[in-house]
């Protein structure tokens, strides 16, 4: 040992492992704590509301949701002519996401005139040429490459009303999800692809296709390898969470005496997922998985209504939400996320159907349903 190493300048072993010890603390201590899984999301409406953007991304981010659901419309960004692009309300609504630490699912559809010969807005329908869709979803995931984490192709494609008036084509649906899919992936190969929400529905006619039935087309047309997450929408309807869908399928109250076959009553369950999710494992996409992009109860007791029957009270809309994220993070270790409906939009008027969904009031007053969710997502 040279002098320069002699004993009166070495570190005692006890003093180092110390500050080891120490190191690891501090670094444990800094570090974000892991994030539950499924992580909540949660559907907001900001395009627009200028007023109201900062405050309910702040009631999103105090509610513990990480993840906001915005709709990013075609007809908004390339309106008026094909290569017109209009970004000041994107650009708005992404840096404010951004400041707010908050990941954005932005759901792309919404046709401009341009593209379709054939007007159905306001419904939805696909354009003419895949080509101008495709100019549209290379052009927003290159602007906002690493700032967008994932995006949403289309929403329920199998209702005609989504899908230009036209019987639900699960062909020419994945055939726009492959577009997009390599689109995206081209410029921005970490932005997650889901496939569209699908409604759960019954109907099988020339207007709709049941989701279970419309997925698995999706798979013979090619789906495998066209997407990242496989996107779902839970409605629990009138049942709780953990209600077992066989059972629901069975109870004329709680499919409102719908005459279809029972295994196709088992939609009105919010465990329906679980069916989807085993189609997904039968085609060998097990190692996928899903992400929620719509769920929850309703509260919508206007006479008339077509929601009535499964209405529920606002307190029970709360109780529901929580006990459904409690119920998946013990049992859906194959759920990525999960999206509640809504943070509402502030231009929404008593007599429409969505306010109804809501955890929040218009002016941002928390409603049973955003205490509940803030208890078990924020842990406060």
């Amino acid at each position: 040992m040279t002098a320069a190493w002699s004993h009166h300048h070495v570190t005692p072993l006890w003093r180092l492992a110390s500050l080891a010890l120490l190191v690891t603390f501090l670094a444990s201590a800094c570090r974000p704590a892991p994030e539950a899984s499924p992580a909540a999301g949660v559907h907001v409406f900001l395009w627009g509301s200028f007023n109201t953007t900062d405050r309910d991304l702040q009631l999103a981010k105090n509610g513990g949701f990480t993840w906001v659901k915005q709709l990013f419309e075609w007809r908004n960004i390339e309106r008026d002519a094909k290569g017109r692009f209009e970004w000041n309300e994107p650009d708005r609504i992404v840096n404010a996401a951004q400041a707010h630490g908050l990941k954005i699912l932005a759901r792309l559809d919404g046709y401009p005139t341009w593209s379709r010969s054939q007007q159905v807005y306001p419904d939805d329908g696909p354009p003419d040429r895949l080509s101008d869709w495709t100019d549209y979803v290379t052009a927003i995931a290159t602007r906002y490459k690493g700032r967008i984490a994932a995006y949403e192709i289309w929403n329920e494609p199998n209702i005609d009303r989504e899908w230009g008036g036209q019987p639900p084509d699960a062909a020419a649906y994945v055939a726009l999800l492959k577009v997009s899919y390599d689109a995206i992936k081209r410029v921005d190969p970490a932005a997650l692809v889901i496939t569209a929400g699908l409604s759960p529905t019954t109907d099988t006619s020339a207007r709709a296709r049941p989701d279970a039935t419309y997925l698995r087309e999706m798979y013979a047309a090619g789906l495998k390898g066209s997407y990242d997450l496989l996107g779902v929408h839970a409605a629990g309807f009138r049942s709780p969470p953990e209600a077992d869908p066989g059972a629901v399928a069975l109870d004329p109250e709680a499919t409102n005496h719908d005459p279809s076959p029972p295994e196709a009553r088992r939609v009105y369950a919010f465990r329906h997922v679980e069916d989807l999710r085993q189609i997904m494992v039968e085609q060998g996409d097990g190692n996928k998985q899903v992400a929620v992009l719509e769920m929850g109860w309703t509260s919508d007791k206007r006479p008339g209504s077509p929601y009535l029957w499964y209405s529920t009270t606002e307190e029970v809309k709360g109780e529901y939400l929580a006990r459904a994220f409690d119920y998946a993070r013990k049992n859906w270790p194959w759920a990525s996320f999960m999206t509640v409906i809504y943070l509402p939009d502030p231009a929404w008027r008593d007599d429409q159907e969505q306010l109804y969904w809501s955890i929040t009031n218009r002016d941002g007053t928390p409603l049973p349903a955003y205490i509940d969710l803030k208890r078990v997502l924020a842990g406060n």
